[in-house]
């Protein structure tokens, strides 16, 4: 159990490796990124550039997709949705900061298909850790950390992206 928030730094490198790899693996020349608001976005930003892509990424934002909108409701910063080319039988790398319950996931999958058909979605995260309430599994991480249910990691950023470790106050919104 961490006391402090991971340095970003390695887990950024292991990351931008994790993806390069499973690419590689499966023959993935032209990936397209997607990114969940905000911490995936800019993890998005992060891997495009290390990885010499020169498609915009794709940039989701969740919150009508939510199977706990009701309980949690609409986050004050509502940003809209943007794919900025066609989905249909892509390669996706669906990229977000923390793997924690798969409820995000869940919902960026929803939204994707509402796009389209992707040929494959690789899910990249920073960090999963325990927790999972759904059967969702991240293809590429850049690290597997546990932590007390009372605690979460949190990306700050956009720049500096870093790691803040905070105690949470209730069950609410998980990804």
């Amino acid at each position: 159990m961490p006391t402090s928030a991971p340095a970003i730094e390695p887990l950024l490198a292991a990351l931008v490796a994790s993806v390069r790899a499973r690419l590689a693996e499966h023959n993935i020349v032209d990936p397209r990124l997607v990114g969940i608001h905000s911490g995936g976005v800019w993890l998005a930003q992060h891997l495009s550039q290390a990885l010499g892509l020169t498609e915009p990424i794709g940039e989701l934002d969740i919150s009508f997709y939510r199977d706990d909108f009701t309980r949690v409701g609409m986050h004050p910063t509502v940003r809209p949705s943007r794919i900025p080319w066609d989905v249909e039988a892509r390669h996706l790398v669906l990229v977000d900061d923390v793997l924690y319950t798969g409820r995000t996931i869940r919902a960026a999958l929803n939204e994707i298909f509402d796009y389209g058909r992707p040929a494959s979605v690789t899910l990249a995260v920073l960090v999963s850790r325990n927790g999972r309430e759904l059967p969702i599994e991240a293809g590429a991480c850049g690290a597997h950390l546990t932590l007390p249910p009372n605690q979460q990691l949190k990306l700050r950023g956009p720049a500096p992206l870093h790691l803040e470790l905070v105690e949470r106050t209730s069950r609410g919104a998980g990804g």
